[in-house]
């Protein structure tokens, strides 16, 4: 039963993951930015959902939608007020601008953290789910919710996979990340395509906090947990490479329900860094390559 219940739960948490790791990626894989900000936006997103519903009585959809606006607003913030600045100063040695935007990202990303705990504290804040209810799956009671999570997910991963393969702008994403000069040869915008990816981060990163503050909830202190997730993620899996990470999101979303239900939830996220810095040495390159 023990083991049921860690394979349903860990489906879930790995559904969020994989989700969450996706904007990282994209990013990453297009413009070369790990965005160390990552966790605090998507717990901004949870806790603005939380706000709206808390405070100014809005219904769950409401709220949710404005989560992911929150997120979206906050990407576009990091991208114009830490990210762009940087990549375009003249001051700044084009061989420091990546330690520099990683620094820089990581401070964004602290003190939107503080901003949260200052008018929100330290609290868990958990968002009223869209489906309440249990099921029973062989014996195994499952909040609705927890499947509903995993749904929409795999459904907003599928909706990408169509976007970048399907159409147009899909498919200028894609060259930009495989040969970004060439991009400028056909007349393509670099920045204009970095905006679109930037807006896909956002939307992914807020439904996955708005997810995540749904089924687990979230606190300021959430922040730093999320965001090692995500880098252990996408190094796992390949820098810049998708479907790297959608297996690393599996490895580690299971690795973590394990540690939890078997050790305690404190340790959840020791597992898959000491997998990380063993992958580092065996294979530094992931496990499906850098793009």
């Amino acid at each position: 039963m023990l083991a049921l219940q860690i394979l349903i739960d860990g489906f879930a948490v790995s559904a969020l993951y994989a989700l969450g790791a996706m904007g990282f990626t994209l990013i990453f894989g297009v413009s070369g930015v790990l965005n160390l900000s990552h966790g605090a936006i998507m717990v901004l997103a949870a806790v603005a959902a939380w706000a709206a519903a808390s405070v100014l009585h809005t219904d769950t959809y409401t709220g949710a939608l404005i989560g992911v606006a929150v997120a979206l607003i906050a990407s576009f913030a990091t991208y114009f007020a830490v990210v762009q600045p940087i990549q375009q100063s003249k001051r700044i040695p084009n061989e420091e601008k990546e330690i520099f935007v990683l620094t820089g990202t990581l401070l964004w990303g602290i003190m939107i953290q503080e901003l949260i705990a200052y008018f929100f504290t330290n609290n868990a804040k958990t968002v009223l789910p869209i489906i309440e209810g249990v099921v029973n799956i062989l014996g195994v009671r499952t909040p609705k919710n927890e499947i509903f999570t995993a749904v929409v997910c795999w459904v907003v991963i599928g909706a990408l996979w169509l976007l970048v393969n399907r159409t147009r702008t899909g498919k200028a994403v894609l060259a930009a990340s495989m040969n970004p000069r060439g991009v400028t040869l056909l007349g393509l915008e670099l920045n204009s395509i970095y905006l679109v990816v930037w807006a896909i981060y956002g939307v992914l990163a807020g439904i996955a906090g708005v997810l995540l503050g749904m089924f687990l909830g979230v606190s300021s202190y959430s922040v730093g947990p999320l965001t090692a997730s995500a880098f252990s993620i996408v190094v796992l899996g390949g820098l810049g490479s998708v479907s790297g990470s959608l297996i690393a999101a599996f490895v580690v979303g299971y690795l973590e329900t394990v540690t939890a239900y078997l050790i305690s939830p404190a340790y959840r996220t020791i597992p898959a860094l000491l997998l990380l810095v063993a992958v580092m040495y065996v294979r530094p390159q992931g496990l499906l390559g850098r793009r």
